[in-house]
């Protein structure tokens, strides 16, 4: 009996030191891909049918809710269009999805709910989704235009569309592609996603085949190192690999207008320019840092200038914001500082662009006219700032609860230490929390990781180190107690010798204890 004791103590010790190990890889981003997106044989991949996904980043905290017909929109019971309304599709990607903001700041929303407060009968969809290209944006209406019966359409493009435009996969994911003529290519869609139960945990990860990114990047003409294929559509010296990308664009938006004349819709496409287009210190630090070709090799406005000019050789009707955004940009930033989405006021200042613009365009039709002097307040840079972040929310709740915590234990102490004692550890705290994650931000994608576990390799290195021969008594102790066949307390024994070590650290390193305390 005690033989199978000791077993079950040397087991359970091993299955909570993997599980650990398993769960301090997951909170580091090891663990496998979160995504709202499942495997779709037309489109590629779609949004998941009623599920909610949460994005949280230095930057911004977003809850997407996904309604039952796959839309970031409000609940529908069936596509069909109600009487007497005048409705508008907008196809995108991330912009229109609204990656960075809340719906209540998405341009999309605030458009339709300014259009409804003027009194117009009508009905925005909004089929925007992460990592989307305008062919797969133009066959979401091929498969779905009839059922929706659109009146308007709008397609919000993006630079990187016009290099993903010419591919037949993203990333690994198999994706629709049309050629030049319009008809879209007959393949099958295969789901290469991974779903074997390697996939679902960070310490199998590293045994899965690696996927090879590399063909999507290239040396551009006088650059200093590789960058991705999708930043080319920037570049004067349009590389060779362009020149088909450009014509299968073509040929999605040929496709765009023959399904929007068939449907009797008005299709408008509407470039969104990228933040280097309206910021100038941050064209010049994108420029330096992930280009690094000199300043006069390339343009961060040449891919709104090309999806404009493509789209009109297609017959399609086209709006430019580039003057609005830049205009707006000279007082308010528009863009996230390191994510490169709209910001509540970049969507704002869409919405009022995308409202007067369709007006002077008269994309409405007789019936759907605003009444006299109706409008809607729209977000402005003081909404951006309302209300305190949720960091800061956190670090104030914390720093209360812990000062008053520690005034009620070391009583003897000036009443004004314990605030600052606390206040300047926590600072430490959530600057390596928040400052950790947006360099890693920075980084690319391949370095990020191997960097981040550098990184916490050395960390835990020198926690080994400072425990020293306190290593041969917590082995001593794992022994006296598995040889015992005391099994079922394992787990609290690993878990008091492993807290104990890292306050024992902790204590004796000042300079290691705010990362010792982050894992806290």
């Amino acid at each position: 009996m005690k033989a199978i004791n000791v077993l079950l103590a040397i087991v359970v010790s091993l299955v909570l030191g993997i599980l650990v190990l398993e769960g301090g890889l997951q909170l580091l981003g090891f663990g496998p891909p979160k995504t709202m997106n499942e495997f779709d044989s037309v489109l590629g991949w779609s949004k998941t049918p009623n599920s909610t996904f949460s994005n949280s980043t230095p930057e911004f905290d977003v809850t997407y809710e996904i309604n039952g017909l796959g839309l970031r929109d409000d609940s529908m019971s069936n596509p069909s269009k109600p009487a007497n309304t005048f409705r508008v599709v907008m196809l995108g990607d991330s912009f229109t999805l609204g990656l960075a903001v809340d719906r209540d700041d998405l341009f999309v929303d605030q458009l339709e709910r300014w259009w409804l407060a003027e009194n117009r009968r009508v009905d925005v969809i909004n089929t925007g989704t992460e990592g989307y290209s305008t062919d797969q944006q133009v066959q979401w209406l091929l498969e779905h235009g009839d059922e929706f019966q659109p009146d308007l359409v709008l397609l919000f493009p993006y630079d990187n569309d016009l290099y993903w435009n010419g591919q037949t996969e993203y990333m690994g994911k198999q994706k629709p592609r049309f050629s030049p003529d319009g008809t879209l290519e007959a393949r099958s869609l295969v789901d290469s996603s991974d779903k074997t139960w390697k996939s679902k945990f960070a310490l199998t990860r590293p045994f899965l085949p690696k996927q090879d990114h590399s063909h999507h990047a290239f040396h551009p003409q006088g650059g200093e190192h590789m960058i991705l294929k999708e930043h080319a559509a920037m570049l004067l010296d349009e590389p060779a690999f362009m020149t088909e990308a450009l014509a299968h664009t073509s040929g999605a938006l040929i496709a765009l207008k023959q399904k929007c004349d068939e449907l009797g819709a008005r299709a408008v496409v509407i470039p969104i320019p990228s933040h280097g287009v309206v910021d100038r210190d941050y064209r010049d630090r994108f420029g330096e840092r992930v280009l690094a070709v000199p300043a006069d090799r390339w343009d961060p406005s040449k891919p709104v200038d090309t999806m404009l000019a493509l789209a009109r050789e297609a017959g399609l009707e086209t709006l430019d914001p580039r003057t609005t955004f830049k205009a707006t940009a000279s007082a308010q930033a528009l863009y996230n500082s390191v994510d490169w989405h709209l910001n509540p006021v970049g969507n704002a200042t869409f919405a009022r662009f995308l409202h007067d613009e369709l007006d002077t365009l008269g994309a409405f039709p007789e019936g759907h006219i605003p009444a006299p002097g109706a409008s809607i307040d729209l977000p402005e840079a003081s909404r951006a700032a309302a209300g305190a972040p949720f960091w800061l929310k956190l670090y104030v709740g914390l720093w209360v609860a812990l000062s008053i915590l520690y005034l009620s234990t070391y009583k003897d102490e000036p009443k004004w230490q314990p605030p600052l004692k606390v206040g300047v550890m926590l600072s430490a705290v959530f600057a390596i929390v928040m400052g950790g994650k947006s360099l890693m931000g920075m980084l690319p994608p391949d370095a990020a990781k191997p960097v981040a576990l550098l990184f916490v390799g050395s960390i835990l290195a020198f926690i080994l180190y400072k425990i020293g021969r306190r290593i041969g008594t917590i082995f001593e102790l794992l022994k006296s107690f598995i040889l015992r066949g005391h099994w079922y307390l394992m787990p609290l024994i690993v878990v008091l010798l492993t807290i104990g070590s890292l306050l024992v650290v902790a204590a004796s390193s000042p300079l290691i204890a705010p990362f010792i305390y982050t894992l806290f």
